[in-house]
């Protein structure tokens, strides 16, 4: 029998994207402090539904108050930095511990949300909306 060993790292890279924000995530054993931009996150993001996805990898898990989060995020609007942090958190937690990969998978944390804001066509008012026609 071979024994494996389990080496743990003590603090771990990870990078998530959502819209046009990108969050590089740093993650490490702690005892649950998330500070995002050099503010706590509660104070970054003052929305209790930004905080939830924020939190919900580490609550599936059941790792709350175990890792220390540092997230830097840029570009796009609350609901994009919300979305990339989330999803730089859970790669982090599939890095610093492959057996999370399974758990966090099934409830969708690990897939990249594709959709993208949809350019504007020339000829018509936005993406999709058309100027106002008027029959007469």
């Amino acid at each position: 029998m071979v024994e494996e060993t389990v080496e743990k790292k003590e603090k771990v890279l990870a990078t998530g994207k959502r819209k046009t924000a990108v969050a590089r995530v740093q993650l490490m054993p702690g005892d649950g402090k998330i500070i995002v931009n050099n503010k706590p996150f509660h104070e970054y993001f003052p929305r209790e539904l930004y905080r939830q996805w924020i939190l919900a990898p580490l609550k599936v898990i059941n790792a709350l108050g175990k890792f220390n989060v540092k997230a830097k995020v840029e570009g796009g609007g609350p609901t994009g930095q919300a979305g990339a942090v989330s999803l730089g958190i859970a790669r982090a937690l599939v890095a610093y511990d492959e057996a999370y990969r399974p758990i966090l998978r099934d409830k969708g944390l690990l897939t990249r949300d594709p959709r993208m804001v949809e350019r504007k066509k020339y000829g018509r008012k936005k993406a999709r909306r058309a100027f106002q026609y008027s029959k007469r």
